[in-house]
């Protein structure tokens, strides 16, 4: 069957990047929304919660856009949350992410101007880096990379291409060992007193393994 006329839509791409959405979503939320406005709002907080980068992934109400009309009803119904302080008005999943965010607010613990409410930013997935700095993508590879997408932070994963390409390693293991570390002792500082040193200190400390001259595979 070819393309409905007048949808104006060309289908995913296998480029996509992915938003989770719960399990709840699914089983409960979604069969008590009757509201179209509700439930493009819900969806969009999912998509920003996923994708924003910090601590707190709040939003403001202008930052849900032309599905603001549907927040009101969200919050009503109990997965959005709000809070309203000297700053302004937030919204938050009802998550134990979200809950820890209003509490934090409502002690005085966070400061909510502070979160800003910028868009996230359009990323180049995980698939397409692989490509750009390693080579073609296999099956078995790419399972391999959306089980990565489950572990670490999406922002984290250019980042690791960009090290790995400047020590020219075209070598998954490579950029997987950078992810584990920064998972495992913390990413935020280490990066920023210089990728060249970093890369350096990798070549030369304990993922020497991962990049051998000669070998240079997925």
């Amino acid at each position: 069957m070819g393309k409905e006329a007048g949808t104006g839509f060309s289908g995913f791409s296998v480029h996509e990047t992915f938003t989770r959405v719960p399990d709840s979503f699914f089983r409960k939320l979604l069969a008590q929304i009757d509201d179209l406005d509700e439930l493009r709002a819900t969806l969009y907080a999912f998509w920003w919660v996923e994708h924003v980068e910090g601590p707190a992934h709040g939003l403001r109400r202008e930052a849900f856009g032309a599905f603001a009309a549907g927040v009101e009803k969200a919050v009503a119904r109990g997965s959005l949350l709000r809070v309203q302080t000297e700053a302004g008005e937030w919204f938050f999943l009802n998550s134990p992410r979200g809950r820890a965010a209003v509490e934090a607010i409502r002690s005085g613990k966070l400061d909510p101007s502070r979160l800003g409410s910028t868009p996230p930013v359009e990323r180049s997935n995980v698939f397409i880096l692989y490509e750009q700095h390693i080579g073609p993508l296999t099956p078995l590879m790419a399972d391999r990379l959306r089980d990565a997408e489950q572990e670490y932070p999406a922002a984290w994963f250019e980042e690791a291409f960009a090290l790995a390409a400047e020590r020219n390693v075209r070598n998954w293991r490579y950029v997987e060992a950078i992810l584990r570390r920064w998972k495992e002792q913390g990413k935020d500082g280490e990066v920023r007193k210089g990728a060249g040193k970093v890369v350096r200190r990798y070549v030369e400390d304990e993922f020497a393994e991962y990049f051998p001259d000669e070998d240079h595979s997925g």
